[in-house]
């Protein structure tokens, strides 16, 4: 996608630079329309911020074993996804205190403790390192190699911001007690953290590279394949991780001197050389090999259809007839299964696209589709209430399905039944995470990192417009404030005494004692009452059997292991099925960051 500047000049014509007409909300949602944040409703909540850090800390402490650095009930991609998501929450703390500083909020006398915090968490981060099962990950589908990429470029980016936060306390120990010690000395050393950006860099370059070879213009034109060991399949997640990657390594790769180990570029197996692929041994940042592997992907995935009528991403393409030998070529077998996560990776390709090429369009389309999604979950933004009349539902009765949820929550297909799998128990945290990047505010731009392949037509937007998209950028990402504060107080809902979180879901609501673990009701067009025997204290599944679930194929699981795990008869829905893991766990602390973070911006 590259910048279509007549669109930029247009905006500049047709308004004043103080009052740009455009925004990136429907028309029925003014800018006077009511929103949940306002004022300083949820600025500096303490209690939201409490809720947040105890979610990691659970997480951490009950799920996280430090003496193997990793996560062992996690299987290989979703460890990567919960480092990740470490790494965001320390990006969200260090944030935190910046925006303390910057309007005079006195945290000298908490800085030691906030330090430790950081370091703890970055600590295991480092232990993690140590314990990714690399070897196995590099013999993966080219999605599970990307998602490494995004978490040690995501760990990479805290760490750069981090080292030179200008929030640090001076110290004034010494002064005026006639004890001289080497402040300044110690002061000016570099944080400790920025001696393994090396490390971190060259495993993303690593796996970029390996991933990169899933870029094939064979079939379907363009686009990565999902998995090189079976039938051709150009499905949304891939490609939206290699968008996303690819503009990340062009914004926070910071180069990389280390040939070592295993492999580099000329050694990889892999049948193909990935696009604007160089000879160059060095890798240097911000290259534009990446930017134009991000770029030609986006194009390539908005032509493709990948689309339906709800303006979601369906999960994929195959090709029919390729297994019998046709000269098919095209992607003309579409899977429209909906999956939260498809919705979400794009998110910050688009926001980091546009921090390179300042297109509005690639925020407008980023807005469309969060709102295409909270349509799906049944919310009406306009009256920032679900669109369904919840008092109206019958004892036992669910709102009926919109297409990514219902009553306003965002779910799986599978959760009404609790059949989820470890992959689709990681999904939402996942679209909560790269929402918050996608909503992060818009700052002053970088013109060295503005890199384009075509010859634009008129000058980057100015000062006064860049402003403007950026207010219109922050009004949008508050607008959906009550939409998330409505997510969060049920995943809160769904904690048990210890804390952990397990699968925000409108089961839930369905009074303890009548609940089964088993239902109807899970898509479109299904029936709303997923539930029967509502007397029973003995608990069946309704359809009486199990269907194996997506995440089974990549995981191994059968549809015997699938369906052994037992239901817990205490009433809780969150003991059907896994129950609670590290990833429900990770899903929670997503979606009250997410919030904390727009809380933030709503002063």
């Amino acid at each position: 996608m590259l910048i279509q500047w007549a669109k930029v000049a247009f905006l500049v014509t047709a308004a004043s630079a103080a009052e740009q007409s455009f925004s990136f909300l429907p028309r029925h949602l003014g800018k006077d329309d009511p929103v949940i944040v306002k004022g300083r409703d949820y600025v500096f909540n303490v209690t939201l911020f409490n809720e947040m850090m105890n979610a990691i800390d659970v997480m951490q402490e009950v799920y996280f074993q430090p003496w193997v650095g990793t996560w062992p009930s996690a299987i290989d991609w979703t460890a990567a996804v919960l480092g990740t998501h470490i790494a965001g929450t320390l990006e969200t703390l260090h944030r935190s205190l910046e925006i303390a500083a910057s309007r005079g909020i006195e945290i000298l006398e908490g800085w030691s403790a906030t330090e430790n915090t950081i370091s703890l968490y970055f600590s295991q981060l480092i232990g993690f390192y140590f314990g990714q099962n690399i070897f196995a990950l590099r013999q993966e589908a080219f999605d599970d190699m990307l998602w490494v990429v995004l978490g040690w470029l995501d760990t990479t980016k805290f760490v750069d911001g981090y080292s030179g936060t200008s929030s640090r306390p001076l110290s004034d120990f010494g002064d005026g007690n006639g004890v001289e010690f080497p402040t300044e000395t110690l002061r000016n050393r570099t944080w400790h953290g920025t001696l393994w950006t090396p490390a971190f860099a060259h495993r993303a370059r690593i796996f970029w590279e390996l991933a990169a070879a899933g870029w094939d213009t064979t079939l379907c034109g363009g686009g990565m394949n999902w998995n090189p060991r079976l039938l051709p399949y150009k499905n949304a997640i891939t490609n939206e991780l290699f968008i996303a990657a690819s503009v990340m390594m062009y914004l926070h790769f910071p180069g990389d001197e280390n040939n070592s180990p295993f492999i580099s570029s000329e050694h990889s197996q892999q049948p193909r050389s990935p696009p604007n692929h160089s000879t160059d041994k060095k890798w240097y940042p911000h290259d534009p090999k990446y930017l134009a592997a991000a770029q030609d992907a986006y194009s390539w995935l908005l032509s493709s259809n990948m689309t339906n009528e709800l303006g979601l991403y369906a999960d994929g393409f195959h090709i029919s007839g390729y297994s019998s030998g046709s000269n098919n070529t095209k992607c003309d077998e579409r899977d429209e299964m909906l999956y939260t996560y498809n919705q979400g990776v794009l998110l910050t390709g688009q926001r980091n696209l546009f921090s390179v090429d300042p297109d509005p369009s690639y925020l407008k389309a980023g807005h469309t589709l969060i709102q295409n999604v909270i349509r799906a979950t049944g919310w009406d933004l306009a009256r920032d209430s679900p669109v369904d009349d919840l008092d109206k539902l019958k004892p036992g009765e669910l709102p009926p399905w919109r297409g990514l949820g219902r009553a306003g929550i965002l779910e799986e297909v599978c959760d009404a039944k609790g059949e989820c799998s470890q992959d689709a128990q990681t999904f939402k945290g996942i679209w909560m995470h790269h929402f918050t990047a996608f909503c992060s505010p818009i700052t002053q731009p970088q013109p060295q990192l503005h890199h384009t392949t075509k010859t634009t037509t008129a000058p980057p937007p100015g000062p006064d417009l860049w402003k403007s998209i950026a207010k219109e950028h922050s009004a949008a990402c508050l607008r959906y404030s009550g939409w998330l504060k409505h997510n969060a107080h049920a995943a809160a809902r769904t904690r048990d005494s210890q804390g952990k979180f397990g699968v925000p879901q409108t089961s839930e609501w369905v009074p303890a004692g009548k609940l089964l673990p088993g239902g109807g009701g899970g898509g479109p067009g299904g029936p709303t009452v997923v539930y029967k025997d509502r007397d029973s204290k003995v608990q069946r599944p309704l359809t009486g059997s199990c269907q194996l679930s997506k995440g089974s194929k990549k995981t191994g699981l059968n549809v015997a292991e699938e369906c052994s795990r037992k239901v817990v008869d205490d009433g809780d829905p969150n003991t059907r099925g896994r129950g609670r893991t590290v990833e429900t766990q990770s899903g929670g602390l997503a979606v009250l960051r997410a919030l904390w973070e727009l809380s933030v911006q709503g002063e």
